[in-house]
């Protein structure tokens, strides 16, 4: 049975911080101190929320059995709301409580501005950002971009076959980076491209979702994050075109179908992750989750917990929360058997080597299920 109340939980508010870059010299905790920082709130607060209850699972599980090196894990919670212009506050916040590892930042735009930072001021590294640009910080257990993008150019080759294909492309780092890799496959492979630019936080994309219609393309992807990729389904959908809709990486989760009803959402297919409880080896995770929170586990919860496992197991290794000490374990990790699956970690990146990415449809109940072939 998991115990109740084993985790603190500190709000930190990335609001009001000094200008200053400035890092406070460390200091020794009776507990162990992870971070996670991840949208806690705003648009992506659904994610974020698995993420932290993720770590906070696995603190609580880990502290039931005495805790790591005879400490207990605390877990601190780092609301960066997904926003680039907080993730240097954010990380100032996380600094100045001296905390011995971090897992995130969750969002890419975010993690290429302070992810650096963290590993200079010797806070463990346990990233949760897709982008390429993040190799090589610590390390990740979560897919990377050239990881993402073969499964979706494949599927959509091998299934649709397009001769054009309208690119819809939001402008963060993750999706810009997505769309380029999506583009070159392509056009590399003679298919006709129309790239169209989308602005995150538009009230309508009737006049971006005409075009790529009116450009004659027979498929169309969409790279951006939920919010818009709920407007440009619904606008798809209500079109009457042909044209095949695949949703990229940022918009599989339960919000979007959510937002955009089971009906619009099943005109399109997801690339993303199988959601956990298809995940024949997280069905432990899945149990202990629901006793432990009393919901259904998210799509990336999994992953954060994992990742502390990992790190938790690092810092027994190396037998010190010590930098340099446990990135060189986390460096060697070989076949760890984690909820996602098992884990190896690449010597040189820091990320994992094989990593599960899927096409996905939605079924009648809402569900995120394997796409059919």
């Amino acid at each position: 049975m998991i115990r109740a109340g084993a985790v603190l939980a500190v709000s930190l508010t990335a609001v009001g911080v000094a200008a200053t870059t400035a890092v406070a010299p460390r200091a020794h905790h009776d507990a162990i101190l992870v971070a996670v920082e991840a949208p806690m709130s705003g648009e992506g607060a659904q994610d974020g929320l698995d993420q932290l209850r993720g770590v906070e699972l696995a603190a609580r599980q880990v502290n039931a059995q005495g805790g790591v090196l005879g400490r207990r894990v605390k877990v601190v919670r780092a609301d960066d709301q997904g926003d680039p212009d907080l993730a240097l506050p954010t990380f100032r916040h996380v600094a100045r409580m001296n905390a011995d590892a971090l897992i995130g930042p969750y969002n890419s735009s975010v993690a290429v501005i302070n992810l650096r930072s963290y590993s200079k001021a010797r806070i463990i590294p346990v990233q949760m950002a897709s982008t390429d640009a993040t190799s090589g910080i610590g390390i990740n257990v979560q897919p990377k971009t050239r990881q993402i993008a073969p499964v979706e150019f494949d599927w959509i080759q091998r299934k649709w076959a397009p001769r054009h294909v309208a690119v819809l492309a939001g402008q963060s780092t993750f999706l810009a980076g997505q769309a380029d890799s999506m583009q070159r496959s392509l056009t590399a492979a003679g298919v006709a491209v129309t790239r169209i630019s989308i602005t995150a936080g538009g009230a309508d994309y009737s006049a971006e979702v005409g075009q790529a219609l009116a450009s004659g393309a027979d498929a169309v992807y969409v790279s951006t994050k939920i919010a818009e990729g709920v407007k440009i389904a619904t606008l798809l959908a209500a079109s009457g075109s042909t044209a095949k809709c695949f949703l990229g990486f940022a918009n599989q989760d339960p919000s979007f179908v959510e937002k955009a009803g089971i009906p619009v959402s099943q005109t399109c297919v997801f690339s993303g992750v199988p959601a956990p409880t298809v995940f024949p080896t997280a069905k432990a995770y899945v149990r202990d989750y629901r006793r432990a929170f009393g919901i259904e586990p998210a799509t990336w919860g999994v992953f954060t917990y994992d990742s502390a496992r990992l790190l938790f197991q690092g810092m027994r290794e190396a037998g010190t929360v010590n930098y340099a000490a446990v990135m060189k374990r986390l460096r060697r990790t070989v076949n760890f058997r984690g909820a996602t699956g098992t884990i190896t970690i690449d010597p040189v990146s820091g990320d994992r080597r094989k990593v599960a990415v899927a096409v996905l449809a939605v079924d009648d109940a809402g569900r995120f299920v394997l796409a059919p072939g």
